[in-house]
């Protein structure tokens, strides 16, 4: 078993290609995929960290899989894991519900116990509003491939470059 488990739902695929360049950053024994409408929620006690993410759909809505999978999660399966987060979403679109989705899963898996890093900066993104802020910055790295898409490998890489040693508790030199 790997020992980061990257957890996604996807509607059109985009979330899934997403997943699968993240992975690829990863050695091959650090890291497996897991789409939540294909597993359960205990692969999740399995995995050392976690990586979740999703796409926002319609109105701000997570996709039916993920709503599945949380009603079925219970602490026993976040109690002090360590998360990092990232969604896909269209601030063209939808500016008044760019990435909700994610803000929704954060707030969820928060109340169930789990830590999160990879808190990620609004500058370069135009909308009014997001379930997805804290404290002025998105909960987790937030992807536009409608709009944005030339932007998705460096804010890939930048993100990666936070997280993952965390991920993979590498101590970091500070």
């Amino acid at each position: 078993m790997a020992k980061i488990g990257l957890f996604y739902a996807t509607d059109t695929g985009n979330t899934r290609k997403i997943a699968k360049r993240i992975k690829k950053q990863f050695a091959e024994d650090e890291i497996e995929l897991f789409d939540v409408a294909k597993t359960t929620p205990d692969e999740m006690l399995n995995c050392e960290t976690l990586m979740i993410g999703t796409p926002t759909l319609g109105d701000g809505e997570l996709p039916d899989p993920w709503t599945e999978f949380l009603g079925q999660l219970e602490a026993r399966h976040l109690e002090g894991k360590l998360v990092a987060l990232f969604g896909l979403g269209d601030q063209v679109g939808y500016p008044t519900e760019f990435v909700d989705a994610m803000g929704i899963l954060y707030k969820k898996l928060k109340k169930l116990g789990a830590s999160f890093i990879g808190s990620w900066s609004v500058e370069g993104y135009e909308f009014e509003k997001s379930k997805a802020l804290r404290d002025g910055e998105f909960v987790g790295l937030v992807l536009d491939q409608d709009n944005q898409a030339d932007l998705t490998n460096e804010r890939i890489e930048e993100w990666l470059e936070q997280v993952k040693p965390e991920l993979l508790g590498i101590a970091v030199a500070g």
